[in-house]
């Protein structure tokens, strides 16, 4: 791939995809008490939910979408880095970011697509006890699965070491500042602190969140610097051809 050309992709993409997943998020904050409302009885969540309507459905297919563009994202970010700071732990990197970007999609998934139809089946007027005791162990079933085994734990790990890895890298290469390198790791850690909330940690939660809002903005910061670097080597280059 040419090299101005991976340049521009990988900058638009790494601006782009955490863009549309501060938007995705903040709707479901504004929308659905997220990530909040997931520790709450299941009652409460199948109720707030059905309450949502479409739009929270659109919401959470957004936050859908961006975890499976992702996975393209973690593959031009190792050639972009590559090409600038070559080493054997971008390859680790790569193989986690793409875990990360699938197990949140499977994570997410649920929500569009099985939770409508458990939250119909719970909240129908003529819905006996023992359909809802059967959609609620339904639900238990894919939230304690799908979405704090796969998603959140396995997501939580896959992306804490991806961006540890690639923050790395970017501390021996001249195209990022070491102050993106160091904040990049310390969010890194703090995606991580996520893994403690089963422990009993509570702030790990609170941490953990504020954390992926750093990164997301962390991302779109590093799309900024490659396309900026980008647009100057190019103008250096049009001024090196013209002159004399």
């Amino acid at each position: 791939m040419n090299t101005s050309y991976l340049r521009r992709i990988t900058g638009l993409m790494l601006i782009v995809v955490p863009l549309a997943f501060v938007i995705g998020f903040t709707l479901l904050q504004i929308m659905f008490d997220y990530p909040a409302i997931l520790r709450q009885p299941t009652a409460e969540v199948l109720t707030k939910f059905q309450a949502g309507g479409p739009q929270l459905v659109a919401a959470w297919y957004l936050l859908t979408l961006t975890a499976v563009l992702f996975i393209p994202l973690a593959v031009l970010v190792r050639q972009l880095l590559a090409s600038v700071a070559p080493s054997a732990a971008l390859s680790v990197a790569t193989a986690f970011g793409v875990v990360a970007g699938l197990v949140q999609a499977l994570g997410f998934l649920r929500w569009p697509f099985l939770v409508p139809h458990l939250a119909q089946a719970y909240l129908a007027p003529g819905a006996s006890a023992a359909q809802r005791t059967a959609a609620a162990l339904v639900f238990e079933a894919f939230h304690r699965y799908a979405g704090m085994a796969i998603g959140e734990h396995l997501g939580y790990l896959s992306t804490s070491i991806w961006a540890f890895l690639v923050a790395w890298a970017m501390l021996r290469s001249r195209m990022f500042g070491r102050w993106l390198g160091l904040s990049g790791m310390v969010l890194a850690l703090g995606i991580a602190a996520g893994l403690l909330e089963p422990a009993g940690w509570e702030l790990a939660g609170t941490i953990n969140a504020a954390s992926y809002l750093g990164w997301a903005l962390w991302l779109i910061t590093t799309g900024v610097v490659v396309l900026v670097q980008r647009s100057e080597r190019h103008t250096a280059l049009q001024a090196v051809s013209v002159s004399p």
